[in-house]
């Protein structure tokens, strides 16, 4: 369990961007569940962002402990990442915003505050949260952009692109296309997708 009450959210919330803060860490979008939580951020290093979930971990670790009188972490392991594209980011952030929905607790976007969608749509401003060049390219005034997000999570996913992420989210493999792949593939003996990347074909069409 990672959540147990509104005040717990909250606090994680605010964990979350003190930390990012601290280490130069932008925070695109998130999804934060009772036992889980999803982040699409950007780090200014590469130590950036192993060191934000350990200071996080550390900060709301403490929190819910002593709230709840316990002792231990609150997740094992380490934690899975993978880099995306930019084409993937509105997909990404698509998946983010309808979890909640999509896990059967049959609360939609709007209702569910515990995601970045209330920012993105226009329900609350969030000054600590880094509008991505993808969410601003969406429109030329704040309205059109929070129109078309409302509109592109009302349509939601295909098939393909919940596989694609989904399959990111759990085994760590990089979003993108062919091409982008390889090109990555370049800098690391480390498997980057579930096929090995081969001539590069047309990018996946959002």
């Amino acid at each position: 369990m990672l959540c147990k009450d509104s005040e717990d959210f909250e606090t994680f919330l605010t964990a979350l961007h003190s930390n990012a803060d601290a280490l130069n860490v932008e925070v695109h979008g998130y999804v934060i569940l009772e036992d889980h939580f999803h982040l699409l951020v950007t780090p200014a290093t590469a130590e950036g962002l192993p060191a934000l979930m350990q200071s996080l971990g550390r900060s709301y670790v403490r929190y819910f402990n002593r709230k709840y009188s316990r002792r231990g972490t609150l997740w094992e392991g380490r934690f899975k990442s993978a880099v995306l594209q930019p084409l993937w980011f509105m997909p990404v952030l698509i998946f983010f915003d309808t979890h909640a929905l999509r896990l059967g607790n049959k609360v939609a976007p709007e209702d569910y505050p515990w995601s970045s969608f209330p920012h993105y749509s226009g329900a609350r401003s969030d000054r600590r949260m880094a509008s991505h060049s993808e969410y601003w390219g969406l429109g030329n005034t704040p309205f059109a952009r929070e129109a078309r997000y409302q509109a592109a999570v009302r349509e939601g996913l295909n098939s393909v692109q919940l596989q694609e992420i989904t399959a990111s989210v759990t085994g760590g493999w990089v979003l993108g296309d062919l091409e982008f792949v390889a090109n990555l593939q370049k800098s690391t003996p480390r498997r980057l997708s579930k096929k090995a990347p081969g001539r590069p074909r047309n990018a996946l069409e959002d």
